[in-house]
């Protein structure tokens, strides 16, 4: 994806790159979640890279114009 403005391009692709990594984190939770029943070390540590890298995201898009993140969020990555 580009940004709409250009000079919005650097925090643009870092958000939509951290907006994949939290993806990929959450889907590999998810599926340490449904193969086992309580919370494991893996579980806590995949979960903590989660919120961090949910947190990286938001902090991206704090950065960015208010249409910017609509287009990040009318995504197939969101």
């Amino acid at each position: 994806m580009i940004a709409n403005n250009k000079k919005n391009q650097v925090n643009f692709s870092r958000a939509i790159q951290w907006l994949t990594k939290h993806n990929a984190f959450n889907d590999e939770r998810d599926a340490i979640e449904s193969e086992q029943e309580s919370e494991t070390s893996e579980w806590r540590r995949i979960n903590k890279k989660c919120e961090e890298s949910f947190d990286k995201y938001l902090m991206y898009c704090e950065m960015l114009p208010k249409a910017e993140v609509k287009r990040i969020e009318k995504s197939d990555l969101y």
